[in-house]
């Protein structure tokens, strides 16, 4: 039987930084994946048993006047197995709690199908983040 839960930081976490050099570092090669964002955010951590497994953080931002989730990442032996949901679905919840009704999110072209299928409704602005093409994404909480 599979246990998961969600704990929340203020700081980003040791477990998270690991999950993200993984993700976005070696497999994805970014190199700016840590920012003054993480100092000022909220950081998601989902756990199966006591194993690290998934992170994002969210923050509220002035200049899109919505809370924002990033940074969503899942470790490579856990993925398909809907971590990725779950670590989406701490953040909203946490966002719902702190109340807000809006949350945004810059996604990776490539996997904008899958933030379509968890509610999340392009709008059409493709930007660089680094070498890879991303586009703006929002979900209204409220409904």
């Amino acid at each position: 039987r599979i246990t998961m839960f969600i704990k929340l930081y203020d700081e980003i976490p040791e477990e998270a930084k690991t999950i993200r050099e993984a993700v976005f570092i070696k497999e994805q090669g970014f190199k700016d994946e840590f920012d003054e964002i993480d100092d000022v955010a909220k950081h998601v951590l989902l756990f199966d048993g006591d194993i690290p497994v998934g992170t994002c953080r969210f923050f509220f931002s002035e200049e899109r006047n919505c809370y924002v989730i990033g940074r969503i990442a899942v470790r490579k032996e856990f993925r398909g197995k809907r971590y990725g949901e779950k670590v989406l679905q701490g953040a909203e919840k946490a966002v719902r709690d702190l109340g807000g009704k809006v949350v945004e999110l810059s996604a990776q072209c490539r996997v904008a199908d899958f933030y379509n299928k968890q509610g999340y409704t392009g709008l059409n602005d493709i930007h660089m983040d680094e070498y890879c093409p991303h586009t703006w994404m929002r979900k209204n909480l409220a409904v």
